[in-house]
């Protein structure tokens, strides 16, 4: 049996504590495409944290682990593991469920650490969990439909949502799909997925052949699956600059407006599918066009 490699470094905390880790594995492959490993996974995180964080902060995380990585078995995490550091935050959840909070860098190479490629959160924080700060369209093509059929979807329902008085961004799911964020405030889990619901429905209704809201798979092929359960308290979806375990290091990564009017105008149906390098690229070039999910303030609209 080959023995674990491990590595100790000291990772300053968000106060400027100093926090000492050790990784094991570092040279472990984990997207054996593209020869991708465990070092380069850490690294990703290590430099996307400064995006990455602040839509991950004070919210519960759950972890998709690929210990062997993308070719092998996965699991899901939400407990935060009895192994954590002690300085690892946490949060109560569900009753008796205590799940980490990534806050800080340490945190986040710990779970990088991990090999917990995908990082998950609720739409709401653990300092108030009754009201989500976003509202969120997931849009799930079932084939044939594909990037540039989400896209076509995402920019219409974009316009829905001006026409309300609503501003929304955009970001790839980083598998073959978007999602269509709407930040807001005042309001509860209930309510946005009843609104994300009714404005599914309105879409589907009026192109019944490329839009459904229909759980059943059956149902989806060769349209845009719009899920507005995403919105339910319980659930979550994968954050912004996350990894993604697929055959290369795909990342749900946000894009801009422009640049979904691009590719559906271009028929380039690979100009959304962005890998971590190209990740880091675009932070230095255009920093985070997902920023407003943050910061704005927008109380949803009664439909009528």
């Amino acid at each position: 049996m080959a023995r674990e490699s491990k590595t100790a470094i000291d990772v300053p905390g968000a106060n400027g504590e100093i926090r000492r880790l050790t990784l094991s594995n570092l040279d472990k492959v984990l997207y054996p495409t593209v020869a991708f490993t465990k070092a380069a996974v850490v690294d990703y995180y290590a430099r996307v944290a400064p995006v990455l964080l602040p839509h991950v902060r004070r919210r519960a995380l759950t972890m998709v682990r690929w210990p062997d990585g993308v070719d092998g078995p996965s699991f899901f995490e939400k407990r935060c593991p009895p192994h954590a550091p002690e300085w690892i935050a946490t949060a109560r959840v569900a009753g008796d469920l205590t799940m980490c909070v990534i806050d800080d860098l340490p945190s986040l190479i710990w779970v990088a650490n991990l090999a917990a490629l995908e990082l998950h959160t609720h739409q709401a924080t653990v300092d108030d969990p009754e009201h989500p700060t976003s509202l969120v369209f997931d849009l799930d093509p079932g084939a044939p439909a594909g990037m540039l059929e989400c896209c076509r979807v995402a920019l219409e329902l974009r316009e829905m949502l001006e026409r309300l008085g609503l501003r929304a961004v955009v970001k790839t799911s980083g598998s073959k799909g978007l999602h269509v964020a709407v930040p807001i405030r005042n309001t509860t889990a209930d309510a946005t997925k009843d609104f994300a619901r009714a404005l599914g429905q309105l879409l589907a209704t009026r192109q019944p052949d490329r839009v459904t809201i229909a759980m059943a798979r059956e149902q989806r092929r060769g349209r845009i699956f719009l899920d507005w359960s995403q919105n339910d308290r319980h659930k979550t979806t994968v954050a912004a600059y996350s990894l993604r375990a697929r055959p290369t290091p795909t990342v749900s990564a946000p894009v801009t407006w422009d640049e979904v009017s691009d590719t559906l105008a271009t028929g380039s149906v690979r100009a959304l599918d962005l890998d971590a390098p190209a990740v880091l690229e675009r932070i230095a070039r255009i920093g985070d066009p997902y920023a407003d999910n943050l910061t704005m303030e927008q109380e949803l609209p009664t439909l009528a």
